[in-house]
């Protein structure tokens, strides 16, 4: 299940959630900042701010904000969206400590172990999204352009996650010894240029 982004009409509201894990062990935290129309004079020069709660297994992003600061009180709206899980990962942000979480929150101010998917699917949104990428000369000139074209990508991103997830096959290496091999299944033959 995804939450964020444009609001939605009255039949949209209605339809089942498509997105939905069967158990919700733990979701991980993570922010990433970008600027629109023009650069801010502050420090890192953002204004914007993307926050995206992720789950691991199937890799989808569960709930994402776009607003122009990293409150609390914005973050506890993506927590209250969507499902309830046993475990919130985040990273030393402060910003954390005043949201509650329904689960366990683990807090890791030491390093990003606790939330590498959520890390990765970040850098996934700076690769395919070329607003979002460093040293771009492409920006959004609006909030609202740039919450549709985030939404436009996470339900592609997770319909692709769905997919490899339906599709995986495992690998069946030649050598015994499993700390050789990274990898335990093949590469799926689509990407996620294929849901967009």
């Amino acid at each position: 299940m995804y939450t964020g982004g444009l609001k939605k009409t009255p039949e949209e509201q209605e339809k089942p959630v498509r997105y939905q894990q069967t158990v919700n062990e733990g979701y991980e935290l993570d922010e990433l900042y970008w600027f629109i129309e023009e650069k801010a004079n502050t420090e890192t020069r953002e204004n914007v701010y993307l926050m995206t709660m992720v789950s691991s297994e199937p890799r989808q992003i569960v709930g994402f904000e776009v607003q122009l600061d990293k409150s609390a009180v914005h973050i506890q709206a993506i927590v209250d969206r969507v499902p309830w899980a046993q475990k919130y990962y985040t990273d030393g942000y402060k910003g954390y400590l005043d949201v509650i979480f329904p689960g366990k929150h683990i807090r890791n101010i030491r390093d990003k172990s606790d939330t590498h998917t959520a890390e990765s699917i970040n850098a996934d949104l700076r690769h395919y999204i070329p607003v979002l990428a460093r040293r771009s000369r492409c920006f959004c000139r609006k909030l609202e352009t740039l919450q549709a074209v985030i939404e436009i990508f996470v339900d592609a991103y997770n319909k692709y996650g769905e997919a490899k997830l339906k599709y995986r096959k495992p690998t069946n290496h030649k050598s015994r010894s499993t700390s050789k091999h990274l990898h335990k299944y093949r590469d799926t033959a689509f990407s996620i240029l294929d849901f967009l």
